[in-house]
C-alpha cells in the first residue's frame, strides 16, 4: 500500500521526521489524502478543509502543498476526523472520514480513534498493523460542495498596514483602528520587555 508517493515504511519514517512521533492520527490521515487525490482530477487546483486540528493538518502539510501558512489548507473544527479536498476556484470536491462503523474487524484502531483504551494501553504496533491491513476500507467518501465563505478564488485584495498608535507594531488596517492584540485579543502578557533582538 503506498501512501501519496512513499510506501507504507516510508511514510512511517516522514511521519517520525515530519511530526515528531508515529501518531495514529497522521496514518488515518495520510490514507485520507491518498483516497482524495485519487478523487479529484488531474491537474486540478485544490484547496484543502481539515475538519480536525489534531494530525490531519499535519498529513496534508507533509503530502501536498496545501498548507496553513500558504492558505489552501484551513482548519474548520467540527470535531470530525474528516478531510475536504475541493477545487479551489468552484468548490467542487470530495470529503473522506474514518467511518467508526466500519472498524468492528480493527479493534486496535477502534481502541484507539473511539478512546475505548487509554493512550497507554493502547497497542501502537497494532494500530499500525491494522491501518497497514485496512487500507482504504476503514474510510467513507462523500462528493461535498464546498460553502462559497469557504472558496479562496481569486486573490483577494490584500489590506493596507498600519502601525497601531498603541503598541507601535504593524498590522492589518481592516482589522480596526487598533491592532486586535491590543484590543484584548493577544494570547500573552508581556513580564518584561526585552528590548531589541
Amino acid at each position: 500500500m503506498n501512501i501519496g508517493t512513499y510506501s507504507f515504511e516510508e511514510y512511517m519514517e516522514r511521519i517520525q521526521a515530519f511530526h515528531g512521533s508515529t501518531a495514529p492520527g497522521m496514518i488515518a490521515g495520510g490514507i485520507m489524502v491518498t483516497i482524495a487525490r485519487g478523487h479529484l482530477p488531474k491537474g486540478e487546483i485544490f484547496d484543502v478543509i481539515s475538519e480536525s486540528g489534531h494530525c490531519l493538518p499535519d498529513a496534508v502539510q507533509l503530502l501536498t502543498p496545501c498548507t496553513i501558512g500558504n492558505g489552501w489548507l484551513k482548519i474548520v473544527n467540527t470535531s470530525r476526523y474528516a478531510l475536504i479536498f475541493y477545487n479551489k476556484y468552484t468548490g467542487a470536491g470530495v470529503r473522506v472520514y474514518l467511518d467508526a462503523h466500519k472498524l468492528a474487524g480493527f479493534p486496535a484502531v477502534r481502541g484507539w480513534f473511539l478512546r475505548e483504551l487509554p493512550k497507554p494501553e493502547q497497542d501502537l504496533g497494532a494500530i499500525v498493523q491494522e491501518f497497514k491491513r485496512a487500507g482504504q476500507a476503514i474510510f467513507g467518501l462523500q462528493k461535498v460542495q464546498v460553502k462559497p465563505e469557504y472558496i479562496q478564488g481569486e486573490k483577494k485584495v490584500r489590506a493596507a498596514i498600519a502601525i497601531c498608535p498603541v503598541c507601535g507594531e504593524a498590522y492589518k488596517s481592516n482589522l480596526g483602528d487598533i491592532c486586535p492584540a491590543c484590543r484584548g485579543t493577544a494570547p500573552f502578557l508581556v513580564v518584561q520587555d526585552g528590548g531589541d533582538a
